[in-house]
């Protein structure tokens, strides 16, 4: 056979083609996935120490602002991611509360919930309301300050607050019972009688004032509590109510009070 003959194939024979490398791509997939856990894992580690931070400014910065004791519970929950809020400038929003927070001459638990908070300074925030929630016994503390009322003996009988006390009519004494719807009037808390009891017995106001006159007038009357000294001026008591055996009161928080110390001050009573 010559060089350059060709040789010819049986029937059905092919020459077959040198195998191609089969490329292995899923090293590149498990490198993918790492970096994506990795950059994953680095977000809530960076969202982790950014909480941490934020509610600790928070905290401290409410225990300043209040005077509160050093080892005063305070609790801060801010929902959501918080790198992006940050990022954006504010957050969207806060919850602070702590209990037995001294609020003039009484104490109360108290619970803020703000809006749009910014995190620079010289810029409002959207907004807050605030509850604020006192038992029978910082409830008697802020009536102890009502002249002529008988804080010793409030009591909560949802819906109303109740008192006691007793009219001397010709050297008898009658002890009378009274029930108070407590409401807002004005950004005061008042008590209004909504029913009395002589004795034991139930009467009502009109006949109250005909049996014992000008006597009846220390009971048959409203009680307002000026609120106004104890809070800041860009506070507002909206409502209030008897829950269980706990009074609580409603606010509004003006947004502009992170700015304006006119409404951080506290408001007077006229």
């Amino acid at each position: 056979m010559s060089t350059g003959d060709t040789v010819e194939l049986p029937p059905g024979w092919e020459v077959a083609e040198p195998p191609r490398r089969r490329r292995r791509v899923w090293p590149w997939i498990v490198a993918l996935v790492i970096l994506v856990a990795l950059a994953v894992a680095a977000f809530f580690i960076a969202e982790a120490v950014a909480r941490d931070m934020v509610e600790r400014t928070v905290k401290n910065e409410i225990s300043k602002q209040l005077s509160l004791p050093a080892d005063q519970e305070v609790d801060v929950e801010v929902p959501g991611l918080l790198i992006p809020q940050l990022i954006g400038g504010s957050l969207n929003e806060v919850t602070v509360s702590s209990q037995d927070v001294p609020v003039g001459a009484f104490e109360g638990d108290v619970t803020v919930t703000a809006t749009e908070v910014p995190i620079q300074q010289g810029v409002d925030m959207g907004g807050a309301t605030a509850t604020v929630t006192l038992d029978e016994e910082q409830l008697r503390s802020l009536m102890a300050t009502v002249e002529g009322f008988p804080a010793d003996t409030l009591g909560l009988a949802a819906p109303n607050v109740t008192m006691s006390t007793e009219l001397q009519f010709f050297g008898i004494e009658f002890p009378i019972g009274v029930a108070l719807t407590p409401s807002v009037s004005d950004g005061d808390l008042v008590l209004t009688p909504a029913s009395f009891e002589l004795a034991g017995a139930q009467i009502d106001a009109g006949a109250l004032s005909d049996r014992f006159g000008a006597l009846a007038d220390i009971v048959v009357r409203d009680w307002s509590v000026c609120l106004a000294q104890y809070i800041p001026a860009g506070v507002t008591l909206t409502g209030v109510e008897v829950v269980g055996d706990t009074l609580v009161a409603e606010a509004d928080v003006d947004g502009a009070i992170v700015t304006d110390p006119a409404l951080q001050a506290n408001g007077s009573c006229g």
